[in-house]
């Protein structure tokens, strides 16, 4: 009698989750050209939002559906190589959201990102992506921001992910897939015609339980504190700090994943919310809210400083409030300004610098970067990322 007959819990049993993995692999390698590997973190596994203060920090603001900036700004931090794998060793990078919306490479930085957060891993580094007010609308099912290209790419990616749940379906002992277009309509009367089928292939997608949005968004943090910095995509006030933090990325979380209906929590909408808000990064310096920045600041033990994307910041990134509100956001997407890239770094031990590619940023020790506060002594460039001249 073969081993087989005599082991039913062998592995005949897992042939159908070896068969869905290799579909997946297929339809990643379809679309993106990679093999990046699927996240094996259990659905209910609630988010991180507290980490110890790393000896390298990085920072990078808003991406907006441009992956050549995206990598550029990568290179510049001395993240990637040539070839876009991982360099930066044990360094930490926060990407502080808006990958969505202006550009027409976003499932492609969704890709990038995920793969660069496994070889991080594998050399004791860590990658923390975050939800930006765009995650949040395009979920919501607002596309006001989203490009023809953008739609398009969203579109052939969902072709290819109905491909394979068909593949699926041929193999007897996996569970059906949903069909990711149910309870969609098949026009909508603001869209021109020639757009409904990518509209369509959006909000599936993207809208809570939707393929895209619970592979890769829910897996964003929406707050996060690292060491003495907290990241915000728009900025925190002290009632949201008030209502919880992990509280925060544990509902945004479950409400991408499908359990809390269309629309995002309360404090992830309007102005004043975590991801709208812009008291502290409107580049008119009187317009930033210093005292309420501080009280919001004094309610987080050991933080010191704020540091936030969303609002393009024309001369690259500043600080104000004595630092205290660091902003990160340079519009380097070419749907944006298509501004030069800039990165922040935080080291043990020599705190607080700008990494530019800006020929205009002459540096000299202690001297602030074009005016715009935040000092960057000379003396702690790398060699890799030294200021082009």
């Amino acid at each position: 009698m073969s081993s087989r007959e005599t082991n039913p819990n062998g592995i005949c049993k897992n042939i159908p989750n070896l068969i869905s993995s290799f579909v997946d692999t297929f339809v990643d390698y379809s679309f993106s050209g990679i093999f990046p590997p699927h996240d094996p973190t259990p659905p209910h596994e609630i988010p991180q939002t507290r980490f110890e203060k790393p000896d390298r920090l990085v920072a990078i603001g808003d991406l907006h559906g441009d992956l050549e900036k995206s990598k550029e700004a990568f290179r510049l931090a001395g993240l990637i190589d040539s070839s876009d794998r991982w360099t930066g060793g044990s360094a930490m990078v926060v990407q502080v959201g808006d990958v969505l919306d202006r550009g027409g490479d976003e499932m492609k930085i969704l890709y990038f990102l995920e793969r660069l957060k496994r070889e991080a891993e594998r050399s004791g580094g860590k990658i923390v992506t975050m939800n930006g007010n765009h995650e949040i609308m395009n979920v919501e099912g607002d596309f006001r921001y989203v490009t023809k290209k953008g739609l398009e790419e969203v579109q052939v990616w969902l072709d290819w992910y109905c491909l394979g749940n068909e593949m699926k379906s041929l193999c007897q002992g996996l569970e059906n897939v949903k069909d990711p277009y149910e309870g969609i309509p098949t026009c909508f009367p603001r869209a021109k015609a020639e757009c409904f089928e990518g509209i369509r292939a959006r909000i599936a997608a993207l809208r809570p339980e939707g393929p895209v949005a619970k592979r890769f968004l829910s897996k964003n943090q929406t707050v996060a504190v690292v060491g003495d910095s907290v990241f915000v995509h728009g900025g925190l006030l002290a009632e949201h700090i008030e209502y919880g933090l992990e509280r925060i990325n544990e509902e945004v979380r479950g409400w991408i994943g499908g359990g809390g209906g269309r629309y995002a929590p309360v404090y992830c909408r309007g102005g004043n919310s975590v991801v709208w808000l812009r008291k502290f990064s409107d580049e008119t310096p009187h317009k930033c809210d210093c005292s309420a920045l501080e009280h919001a600041l004094s309610t987080i033990p050991g933080v010191k400083r704020m540091i936030m994307g969303h609002t393009i910041q024309d001369g690259g990134i500043n600080g104000v409030c004595d630092d205290k509100a660091i902003r990160i956001d340079v519009g380097m997407s070419k749907g944006c300004s298509d501004g030069l890239p800039e990165v922040l770094e935080i080291r043990k031990d020599s705190g607080v610098r700008i990494v530019t590619s800006n020929p205009l940023y002459k540096e000299k020790g202690g001297e602030s970067k074009m005016g715009l506060g935040l000092l960057v002594p000379a003396e702690h460039v790398p060699k890799q990322v030294e200021v082009e001249a």
